[in-house]
């Protein structure tokens, strides 16, 4: 699995287990939900800032959406 779709499994992943809409995560992250959709279909291939951006939204560290395999994902408040 490429980098592209390692994200978008992993952002999609995180999302449900928060409970986020796509529409509040695109505010958290301050993107446009079209952008976050095309994001969890593998369609799009975003900056290191937008990557920042998205794992602050989440609530993790960056790294960790480009993590592979089934993984737990801890809270950056956590650490």
């Amino acid at each position: 699995m490429d980098a592209v779709d390692l994200l978008a499994k992993n952002v999609r992943k995180l999302r449900r287990e928060r409970g986020l809409s796509q529409e509040a995560l695109a505010l958290d992250s301050d993107m446009k939900r079209s952008y976050v959709s095309d994001l969890e279909r593998g369609q799009r291939n975003p900056s290191v800032r937008a990557l920042g951006r998205l794992a602050a939204a989440l609530g993790v560290p960056p790294h960790q959406l480009l993590a592979p395999g089934d993984q737990s994902f801890p809270s950056v408040d956590a650490e």
